[in-house]
């Protein structure tokens, strides 16, 4: 049987949409799976009701789209870090993160939660960066229990030294999810995240497969796929040798020429991209 990539698209690019429209709209140009950044649902994601939940998850089974998982944890509400030295404010920040835990298992099976949030992470209040990745780190493993209960799996995302001083490469966000030892806690790749990387791409990625459950796809400079010169071809065949499962989603960071032409634009470059693979 001939691979298939599974493809999907955060939704901050449909932020204003009716998600009804945004879930329509994605479908028609393409995709099969949606990513859904809990911001653009509430100002608090665990005010979203019981009855919310089960009416975005009819939408989305309407669609015929696939719940994917939840990015951008901790846009809102606003104030939450995980990792500051004051107790009460790093416990508020983690029951967030548990409550994201169960809107993801409420929204879809199989969830994943992208932690990347870089504004909510990186050290803070005096902390060094040793300091603060430990609370990272050990507040990962304080969720553990309840993500793998709930079927979710929480990523750690490596982000470039520009973003944060806390997880700055694959390399490092794998050795935390060994630390942690829980099939819940894993790690992801997103091209534009790792633009500090030394080593190519596709090397990471098979390097770390094993605890790779998500890939981000966008240019290095943020912008949708096909908007500059990354070469999505190695790792697409990457992902295609390895018998890659999880979802190659979009995530652009320059909303600008609009949600639909991101939308398509991207979708048909990877297309593309995908079948000069496959005459090879």
């Amino acid at each position: 049987m001939a691979y298939t990539y599974r493809q999907a698209i955060c939704n901050e690019a449909f932020e204003g949409w009716d998600f009804a429209e945004a879930a329509r709209s994605i479908r028609m140009a393409g995709y099969t799976g949606i990513e859904i950044a809990p911001f653009t649902l509430a100002e608090d994601p665990a005010t979203v009701s019981q009855a919310r939940r089960k009416e975005l998850r009819d939408i989305m089974a309407s669609e015929d789209l696939e719940f994917v998982g939840l990015h951008w944890l901790m846009v809102s509400p606003k104030g939450l870090h995980v990792t500051t030295p004051d107790d009460a404010l790093r416990a508020r920040s983690w029951q967030h993160i548990r409550n994201l835990i169960d809107l993801c298992a409420d929204l879809g099976a199989n969830g994943v939660l992208v932690f990347g949030s870089p504004s909510q992470r990186s050290s803070t209040g005096g902390s060094t960066p040793a300091e603060a990745t430990r609370r990272f780190v050990d507040g990962l493993a304080s969720i553990a229990k309840q993500a793998e209960e709930r079927g979710v799996t929480a990523l750690i995302e490596a982000l470039p030294v520009e973003q944060s001083d806390i997880v700055t490469s694959l390399d490092e966000a794998a050795r935390y999810v060994d630390e942690i030892g829980s099939p819940a806690i894993q790690t992801m790749f997103d091209v534009h995240n790792a633009v500090n990387e030394t080593e190519p791409h596709s090397v990471l990625v098979e390097r770390h497969f094993t605890k790779i459950r998500h890939v981000h796809v966008n240019e290095l400079d943020g912008g949708y796929c096909g908007t500059g010169t990354y070469d999505f071809k190695s790792l697409l065949e990457t992902l295609r040798c390895l018998n890659y499962k999880g979802w190659v989603s979009l995530e652009a960071f320059d909303f600008k020429p609009g949600a639909e032409t991101i939308a398509t634009g991207s979708l048909r470059h990877l297309e593309a991209q995908i079948n000069e693979l496959v005459r090879t």
